[in-house]
């Protein structure tokens, strides 16, 4: 009886802790674009360092970037002004999960099962996936990962995104060098100080058009296939959908292909 007892106790416990944790998860959930339209801007973490998707100007604080123009177009929808707030790859999930940083975060950040886990997603806006940058005078020699995977070839990576994990699981054998800076790397692998730069089908014809010293041998042979989105904390049901929304206008009334146009990117929807 007693062990009867406590089992029933245990069991109200649990359904009450629950019960609190949906109430909490949902009235969060409401009040997400009420916080939003009460502050008066929409507040967005974004890395600003992976051009042409996002990049902050050295020493100021202007934005500009493919991704920052769908940032803007969500809020309009809300009708609020937009405030950028600077994260960084090894903290985006960190970040994203305070709720105190901001409401969001868009700029060249890869829809994965991982973080869907933790997180919220949109429905992806951008066609992505991995490839290289190297110099030039070196296309044939980097014509696929085995050529790569070599101790002698030296492979660059900004710290804690999706790029040094896939040169980790991909790339065992080589020399993997870990640059702080990601949009300084294209110069470095122009300059010699490494090789071979592991990034993405949307980041490499930038700086490819802009220094005849680089190409992108694998442009049109991504190694991963995949989607961008905007990021968020799970609970904002409201302002998912919103975004949501937002991508699925700019899809149909082709401001979405005509964004891709502007900035040389691959329209694949």
């Amino acid at each position: 009886m007693k062990y009867f007892r406590a089992s029933l106790v245990l069991l109200i416990i649990c359904v009450f802790v629950n019960a609190c944790s949906l109430r909490e998860q949902n009235v969060f959930s409401k009040s997400s674009l009420a916080t939003i339209e009460k502050r008066g801007t929409l507040l967005v973490g974004t890395t600003g360092d992976y051009r042409p998707l996002t990049y902050r100007e050295p020493n100021s604080d202007m934005y500009w970037g493919f991704d920052l123009e769908v940032a803007q177009k969500i809020a309009e929808r809300l009708g609020v002004s937009l405030t950028y707030v600077q994260t960084s790859w090894p903290t985006l999930t960190k970040d994203v999960l305070d709720r105190t940083r901001f409401d969001l975060a868009i700029g060249g950040i890869t829809i994965t099962q991982v973080r869907k886990e933790k997180m919220d997603m949109s429905e992806g806006y951008l066609v992505n996936g991995k490839t290289i940058l190297c110099r030039k005078k070196e296309i044939k020699k980097y014509q696929n990962l085995a050529a790569i995977n070599k101790p002698s070839v030296r492979v660059m990576v900004n710290p804690g995104g999706l790029n040094e994990k896939f040169a980790r699981d991909k790339l065992p054998h080589a020399t993997i060098i870990v640059y702080p800076k990601n949009e300084e790397i294209p110069a470095q692998i122009a300059a010699g100080k490494a090789d071979v730069m592991i990034t993405e089908i949307t980041e490499a014809p930038y700086y490819v058009e802009r220094d005849t010293r680089l190409a992108a041998p694998l442009l049109t042979q991504p190694f991963t296939h995949g989607e961008i989105g905007v990021l968020m904390r799970r609970g904002q049901t409201d302002l998912l959908e919103v975004v949501n929304t937002v991508i699925q206008e700019m899809k149909k009334n082709g401001s979405l292909r005509k964004l891709h146009e502007k900035y040389h990117l691959n329209y694949g929807y």
